[in-house]
């Protein structure tokens, strides 16, 4: 299984430049292959997460705060952790400690991890197909 490093590159995701200060919601999205409507949704179930607002109300994070949308991503999609409790979590660890521990041994290796995503994939497809 893949070793999760804090602030390392993900699948999907492009590391910011380290000249820039702040990144505006599409470029954060793009970054971090989360979409904006869920960004804007985590900053109202996560209040500390809100990113600094420029004068004309646009959302603009810092590099600490994609380091933070990686890391809730990680909880969310990857640990399987429902919002309460990624919220637990953090709030016990605080963000720092969180961010250096290492994901959840699911007991899944790669073939068994890559059947599941197929299984659910087609039974997403059933489900469209029905629905």
């Amino acid at each position: 299984m893949e070793k999760h490093v804090a602030g390392s590159s993900r699948q999907g995701a492009t590391p910011p430049s380290d000249t820039k200060r702040y990144f505006k919601i599409g470029e954060v999205a793009k970054i971090t292959g989360v979409k904006p409507h869920v960004l804007r949704y985590w900053e109202s179930e996560f209040r500390w997460m809100a990113p600094h607002k420029s004068r004309s109300k646009q959302r603009m994070y810092r590099q600490r705060d994609i380091d933070v949308i990686l890391l809730l991503k990680r909880l969310l999609h990857e640990e399987r952790f429902t919002i309460a409790g990624a919220r637990k979590k953090l709030k016990e660890l605080g963000i720092a400690r969180a961010m250096e521990t290492p994901p959840l041994d699911l007991g899944l290796d790669i073939d068994h991890l890559s059947r599941y995503r197929r299984i659910r994939d087609e039974l997403r497809s059933i489900r469209a197909l029905l629905g």
